[in-house]
This record gives C-alpha cells, sequence and structure tokens, in this order.
C-alpha cells in the first residue's frame, strides 16, 4: 500500500508545475497538514522541493536514490516490471526473487535493491554491489520454454540491457557471451538466470533474472580495477537508475515475444565481443583454448578446435589478450 509520502512524490514527479497543498491532499485523501509532513520528510530525504506562496509545491532535484515513482514515470512495459517491490539491502535480489516465484509470484515481478550483501555472479561468485551506485534487479519470468533453452533467456536480456544503456547514455555497449556486458573492453554488467524446472515435462516452472549494472561513477576493489567499469566513468554524466531500470523492462517487454523464433541473436552476434578471438573455455573440469568463430540460433558458442568445429552451451570463456 503506498504512504502518503510515496503519492506526494508520485504527483510531484509527473507534474511540471506547482501543485498546491490542497490540491495535492485532495488528490490522495489526506489533510493539508498530512501533506506538510510528507514534504518535510521528503526534503529530509534529499528531495529538493520548492514553495512558492499561492503557487505550490514543485520538484526541482532528487537524490541519488531509486524512486518507485520515476521509474513509473519512464515504464511503458505492461506486464514486465509493472509491479515491483524496493528494499533499502538485501542478500540477493535473486534469493528474493525464487523465493517470491516457489510461492506464486506472477510472470514479470520485479525485485529492486539499492544494495546487495550476498549478490550473486555465475560459478558461485560474488557480484560488486555498492549502494547508491548501480542497479540491481531480478525479475520472475514464467516462460513456455523447454529447460534445455534457458540460455535464450540470458541471450535476450543481454540484448535488451545493451539496448537499455545506450538509451540512456551515449556508449556503445557489446556482449562477452553469453552474460556479461562490457563498454571500452571493460565489464559493465553481469546478468544472472536461475530457473525452477517441472521435472516432469521438461519445461520451465520459472526462471529468476538477475541484473547487474554500474552505474554511478566509481572507484573499485584493487582486484576488479583493470576488469570492471561503469556507465558513469564511461560516459562522464550522471545517469537516472530508476529511468535505466524502467528502460531495461520496456526492452525485455519487447524482446520477450522473440523467445520462440530467437530473432534477437541476430543482434547478439552483432555486438559479441567473442566472435572472431581467441578464447580460453571453462566448462565444469574441462580447460581448454579455441578460436570462436560464430554464436548459432540457440544460443550457443560455435568453437573451432584441433579437433573440428564444437558447439558450446554452457560454461564460461576469458578472453584472451589480442
Amino acid at each position: 500500500m503506498s504512504t502518503t509520502k510515496q503519492e506526494v512524490i508520485r504527483l510531484l514527479t509527473a507534474q511540471s508545475e506547482p501543485l498546491s497543498g490542497e490540491r495535492i491532499a485532495r488528490k490522495i485523501g489526506v489533510s493539508r497538514n498530512a501533506v506538510w509532513k510528507a514534504i518535510e520528510q521528503l526534503r529530509r530525504e534529499g528531495y529538493a522541493i520548492e514553495a512558492a506562496t499561492n503557487r505550490g509545491y514543485k520538484l526541482a532535484g532528487a537524490p541519488d536514490r531509486i524512486c518507485v515513482p520515476e521509474i513509473e514515470r519512464w515504464l511503458k512495459a505492461e506486464t514486465i516490471g509493472a509491479r515491483m517491490e524496493l528494499h533499502p539491502a538485501l542478500d540477493s535480489t535473486n534469493t528474493r526473487a525464487k523465493a517470491l516465484a516457489a510461492t506464486g509470484a506472477p510472470h514479470g515481478y520485479l525485485v529492486i535493491a539499492e544494495s546487495q550483501s550476498g549478490g550473486k555472479g555465475r560459478m558461485g561468485r560474488s557480484f560488486f554491489s555498492p549502494a547508491h551506485s548501480g542497479v540491481y534487479i531480478t525479475y520472475v519470468l514464467r516462460p513456455k520454454l523447454l529447460a534445455e533453452r534457458a540460455v535464450m533467456i540470458t541471450s535476450m536480456a543481454a540484448v535488451a540491457v545493451a539496448r537499455a544503456i545506450e538509451s540512456v547514455a551515449d556508449v556503445a555497449v557489446q556482449i562477452k557471451w553469453v552474460n556479461d556486458l562490457y563498454i571500452a573492453g571493460k565489464k559493465v554488467c553481469g546478468i544472472l538466470c536461475e530457473a525452477g524446472m517441472d521435472f516432469e515435462s521438461g519445461m520451465l516452472d520459472y526462471a529468476v533474472l538477475g541484473i547487474g549494472v554500474n552505474v554511478a561513477a566509481m572507484r573499485f576493489p584493487p582486484e576488479l580495477e583493470p576488469i570492471a567499469t561503469s556507465i558513469g566513468n564511461e560516459c562522464g554524466c550522471e545517469v537516472s537508475r530508476s529511468r535505466l531500470i524502467a528502460e531495461i523492462s520496456n526492452q525485455l517487454e519487447a524482446l520477450y515475444g522473440q523467445l520462440d523464433t530467437c530473432a534477437f541473436m541476430a543482434e547478439s552476434r552483432a555486438r559479441s565481443n567473442v566472435i572472431g578471438r581467441d578464447v580460453l573455455v571453462l566448462r565444469g573440469d574441462e580447460r581448454f583454448e579455441a578460436r570462436a568463430v560464430d554464436i548459432d540460433d540457440q544460443g550457443r558458442l560455435v568453437i573451432q578446435t584441433p579437433a573440428g568445429l564444437r558447439r558450446v552451451g554452457s560454461g564460461e570463456i576469458s578472453l584472451k589478450l589480442r
């Protein structure tokens, strides 16, 4: 249920002209005193709200916080991201989303955290998730898809997030098969898709799609400095994290209907920073060098080995220096 504070910021965000306290009170069904208290609380939280005599209140600036009304302002998607919850901090948005999915959360439900203490990467790694610096989100999806084709969700998401980043910042985004996004040769985003399976049908019961994007200009720990970047570090400008979340939802919904046809794979290949390069392939206990020559329509990496062409549907690769 929305609070008075949330309703006030929702109205101010959507309105470019000042709104009187009386009008705000009437719209949300509270007293003018309740509106005044909400305004004061928002100011203490860092919102710049101007008050002009006989004119009303106007939002002049917002703090570097993710704001649900601001997400909704940019949101065009009708299902994916249309219902959401926002947490100041979580262990992991994927963990929270899996619990919700197991108890019936609807398709498209979105979990957002300002920070994560146990952000998940692939292969059991952690994902660097400092407060007020990135987008840490997970969607509950319920695709009609065979479990063996779950990799297509990650491929689709990579294209969607690349488009979303480019819509809010003047940067070019590439995809490192299968779940990392790069700007200027450094990782800016990681994607982790985890799934629940119906063993009788072999179909996915649900998928949780976790996305972590480094947004604000930031300094990374020494071990990440050579390989990680952020949108702010690369474009030198501030990017609204709320708007980026909305744009990711919009792009996911635009591409979701292509899971059957895999039409998005053409763009995935075009954005690849892997094709044509020597790579180190890591699959379980396997570890071998190969040359990436293509990505097929099932999202598998086609590699050239001394024994011939091989298609890799899972695992991880490291790019070898040119």
